[in-house]
C-alpha cells in the first residue's frame, strides 16, 4: 500500500476511527511505536497503526491485546478495500470507465462492472 488517500479511503469503508500525524501507537506495557496513521479499536491500551516505511504503509500493532479482529483478518480486509479504491480510481479517472454495477459475492470478493463512456 502506498497511497495515503486509497489508504484511509479504505479505513473509512471499514468504519475505522483514525488520527494522522506524528503519532504513537500503545501497546503491552506502555510500549509504543512511532506512526503516521493511528487506527483506533476497542481496546483503549491498544492502537493499530500505520507507518510509511521505504515507499509502502506497512501495519504495526501487539495483536494480543486487540479482540475485535485477528492481524489476517485487519490486513486482508484492508488490502481488499485499498485495492478497490486503487482500481476504481485508476479505471474511472485514468481511463474512462464509469461504474454500472458492484457485488459482492458469498465469500466477500467484489465484482465490478464498468462501462467506458465515450
Amino acid at each position: 500500500m502506498v497511497n495515503r488517500e486509497f489508504l484511509l479511503g479504505a479505513l473509512e469503508d471499514l468504519g475505522y476511527e483514525y488520527a494522522c500525524g506524528r503519532l504513537e501507537v500503545r501497546g503491552f506495557g506502555g510500549n509504543r511505536t512511532e506512526v503516521e496513521i493511528r487506527v483506533r479499536t476497542k481496546n483503549p491500551s491498544y492502537d493499530i497503526g500505520l507507518r510509511r516505511v521505504g515507499g509502502h504503509y506497512e501495519v504495526v500493532a501487539d495483536w494480543w491485546g486487540i479482540n475485535e479482529t485477528s492481524e489476517k483478518e485487519f490486513v486482508g480486509r484492508l488490502v481488499q478495500r485499498y485495492v478497490y479504491r486503487a482500481a476504481r480510481a485508476a479505471l474511472e479517472r485514468d481511463q474512462g470507465f464509469s461504474m454500472v454495477e458492484e457485488k459482492v459475492d458469498d465469500e466477500g470478493r467484489i465484482h465490478l462492472l464498468l462501462r467506458r463512456m465515450g
